[in-house]
């Protein structure tokens, strides 16, 4: 299977290109600009940056190399704009496209979660070119290094039909947190009461050597951490070896999130919260008595 990979940032190339090793012995990337940060793919197809383009711009140059070469799959990283990017690429190729992928298997079988990560939906594409978005933790990393050395070609920059126009940029905090790489991560959910509480779960996190992460209500509803360190059915799919959860519910939108998890340690102090029933430790009660007390035994 000649599988293609396409994403905005070199990180996410790279592990999305790693990860589909599992699924075929031949893996190539498109890059928009320099090649010189993939390191993951056996061929780099560039694209050079045109001067005030932004990326949906590059979707015309995309789908004439994917209509020449004709890979059976393209992997893309499922951002806001990736997704607005598969979605044209789909159109203009005839090509299907699938979303929140759970799992894929090396004949291009599918799990999706559908009515918002309540149900899981097998599938598989019909069309010469499959369009997939893959999430970061997804796709099980290959252990085996890298070649360095990767085979680039140049492709011709197609001006498209229609552009897009650059009205002004705005700078969005920078996100120095690689929760889908964490072994150990920490999730906060409305159980915490104030924004600076969230230090407490950051010092919990220092103590076991894990990251933060939140529920979708922390990052959307209260803007209290970036919507990049978002945990659940839109967001990002972890697959740590420990997961403390502080104060979260246990909603099935978040839950689908974790679920790959080898342990999970639940705190709340409602009894009756579905995370219970999924945790492989609880503990009932004041999360503000708790993690203090853990924090003790830890140091």
């Amino acid at each position: 299977m000649k599988i293609w990979v396409f994403a905005e940032k070199y990180t996410a190339l790279n592990e999305l290109c790693r990860g589909a090793r599992q699924l075929g012995e031949r893996v190539e990337g498109i890059i928009v600009g320099s090649p010189e940060g993939v390191i993951s793919a056996d061929k780099v197809w560039s694209i050079p940056a045109q001067e005030g383009a932004m990326l949906e711009d590059y979707t015309e140059s995309i789908v004439a190399l994917v209509e020449k070469e004709k890979p059976e799959l393209l992997l893309v990283a499922p951002t806001k704009r990736g997704k607005l990017i598969a979605g044209r690429l789909a159109a203009m190729l005839g090509a299907s496209v699938s979303t929140d992928v759970m799992k894929l298997t090396q004949d291009g079988e599918a799990k999706r979660m559908v009515y918002g990560g309540t149900a899981v939906r097998r599938e598989k594409a019909t069309t010469p070119t499959a369009i997939v978005m893959v999430g970061p933790g997804v796709l099980v990393v290959s252990a085996e290094a890298a070649t360095s050395q990767a085979e680039v070609a140049t492709v011709d920059f197609i001006e498209p039909t229609t552009k897009m126009k650059v009205i002004s940029k705005e700078q969005k905090p920078k996100v120095t947190v690689d929760l889908p790489s964490a072994k150990r991560v920490v999730g906060v959910g409305r159980g915490i009461a104030l924004a600076e509480d969230i230090a407490m779960a950051r010092q919990l996190a220092e103590a076991i050597g894990g990251e933060v992460g939140c529920s979708r209500p922390i990052a959307e509803g209260e803007k209290w951490m970036p919507k990049e360190t978002y945990i659940g059915v839109s967001g990002l799919m972890l697959a740590p070896e420990v997961y403390f959860a502080l104060g979260i519910s246990g909603q099935v939108q978040h839950m689908v999130g974790i679920n790959r998890s080898k342990v999970v340690i639940a705190i709340n102090k409602d009894k009756n919260a579905p995370i219970f029933k999924q945790a492989d430790y609880g503990i009932v009660g004041d999360l503000y008595k708790i993690v203090p007390a853990l924090l003790n035994q830890l140091k």
